[in-house]
């Protein structure tokens, strides 16, 4: 082993990886097999020693089904032994905190340590179905006020208030704040708490938001300096080639999200021409930008570059395969790069 590639191998043993699940759904299975495979998927990931498995929040989507939150971390977590299990993220305006509080305060209790609480402002949805979840539309401005709320009501009894979390009160469950821009970037360096940032969908503000956050961090009961974890897309396999091909189910769903269409996990094909125009193309490659797409050398690499240019504490990353199969591969693949 030469030296270089000692220090390269030594950068990334020292990060931890984990693994944002949308339960992306193919057409011709059920939502009962859909979340089986998630949850060997997620056990795959235990004994693969990966540090995090959180599920987001969507609705009104077809061919993503982890719109029941808080129930998929439960099955996941009584499934798996040690890998942490959380949300990446509720969607806190559709939910009332106390409400939060008390099925993140009962999965706490039920898989002591292992739990997290990834909170994002968006509505995981179009208009009309934000609509139908919650009618106040101004919830979202009122985003930093029920993060400390939540704070309160996880946090030991204050003595006085008369509504408190049961169960939730005094387990401490971890907040997260997950964003795609630089609200929720200063808001998580004002609170001390950890950020999240979703390069998996929105690299745009990506430098930017971490750049804010880690200047203007103030150390907390939580953390005394900035962590940030990155969100990214990845498509793992044993050739770069193999790995272009896989990569085209993402890009037929991204494709189908900008055409306000469903999205079914798609087989993947050969080529994409003349299944988009131009203008689509560019929006889709600059969707999935981030992408870590190729064999192991190439992913090492990129991975590589990412942490000496951006500081990354921890990775997240998304694996939207279409053979089950292959997507346990692919997460094997990604966990021998570090060794």
């Amino acid at each position: 082993m030469n030296q270089s590639t000692g220090v390269s191998m030594s950068v990334l043993s020292n990060i931890p990886f984990s693994l944002l699940e949308l339960a992306p759904m193919r057409q011709d299975s059920t939502v009962g097999e859909t979340l089986q495979k998630t949850l060997k998927y997620a056990q795959h990931a235990d004994q693969l020693g990966y540090n995090r498995f959180w599920l987001a929040e969507h609705h009104n989507m077809a061919g993503i089904v982890c719109a029941a939150t808080s129930v998929l971390i439960g099955y996941i977590a009584g499934g798996t032994e040690r890998i942490r299990v959380g949300s990446g993220g509720i969607m806190l305006p559709n939910h009332p905190p106390l409400v939060v509080a008390e099925q993140f305060g009962t999965l706490e209790s039920l898989y002591p340590g292992r739990i997290d609480l990834g909170l994002g402002r968006a509505p995981g949805s179009d208009q009309i179905t934000s609509r139908a979840l919650n009618r106040d539309e101004k919830r979202a401005d009122e985003f930093p006020i029920e993060v400390e709320e939540l704070q309160t009501l996880l946090g030991p009894y204050n003595g006085f208030s008369q509504v408190r979390a049961m169960p939730g009160e005094n387990t401490n469950v971890p907040i997260w704040l997950l964003g795609s821009s630089l609200f929720s970037a200063r808001l998580a360096a004002e609170k001390g708490l950890p950020y999240a940032f979703a390069g998996h969908f929105a690299p745009r503000f990506l430098h930017d938001a971490i750049e804010l956050y880690r200047s203007e961090f103030q150390p907390s009961q939580v953390l005394d300096k900035p962590y940030v974890m990155l969100g990214l897309p990845l498509v793992a396999a044993e050739t770069d080639e193999e790995a272009q091909y896989l990569s085209t189910t993402s890009k037929q769903r991204a494709l189908s999200l900008i055409r306000g269409k469903e999205l079914w996990l798609q087989p993947p094909v050969k080529s994409m021409d003349g299944l988009w125009n131009e203008q689509e193309k560019d929006y889709v490659d600059n969707f999935l930008a981030l992408s870590i797409t190729g064999g192991p050398a190439t992913i090492k690499h990129r991975l590589e570059m990412m942490v000496k240019q951006l500081g990354v504490d921890e990775f997240i990353f998304t694996n939207d395969l279409y053979d089950h199969d292959k997507r346990c591969k692919a997460i094997e693949i990604l966990a021998d790069i570090k060794n």
